[in-house]
């Protein structure tokens, strides 16, 4: 019996009739919702940022871990109910290579909690490439 409850807490290691007990180890990431503004990200927008708000506590994030694929955070703040929020350069955003203009795109922030357990979180946002037209 004392055996079975070592296999619920680690590995069982027998060497030459020592019986360890390792740990299990732990990859899971905490999915947490996201959403990423605008929605739409025009290639022709003279924008600055791209804002993700998460449901994450604020004091939770390791805030400079924070990335949205592979692009780093530039700034960060708590909203009105206290939980995380993201702000990306909008031109390191757009740039990133393999977005499809005319589609939704998957944008997935990551990160690292203030305990060192991760979380991550997707968004989709349409990719578009349209000038506007000038009024007179």
């Amino acid at each position: 019996m004392k055996t079975l409850s070592m296999l619920k807490t680690g590995f069982v290691i027998l060497i030459s009739g020592l019986l360890l007990t390792l740990p299990l180890c732990s990859f899971s990431q905490e999915v947490i919702e996201i959403q990423v503004s605008p929605s739409v990200l025009n290639l022709q927008n003279n924008g600055q940022v791209v804002t993700v708000h998460t449901e994450i506590a604020y004091s939770l994030v390791d805030a400079e871990t924070v990335s949205m694929n592979g692009v780093a955070i530039d700034s960060w703040k708590a909203d009105d109910r206290g939980n995380f929020v993201a702000k990306f350069l909008m031109e390191e955003i757009v740039g990133l290579p393999g977005l499809i203009v005319g589609d939704y795109n998957t944008l997935t922030l990551e990160g690292t909690k203030t305990d060192g357990s991760t979380f991550i979180g997707t968004d989709e946002v349409m990719v578009i490439n349209v000038i506007s037209k000038k009024k007179n």
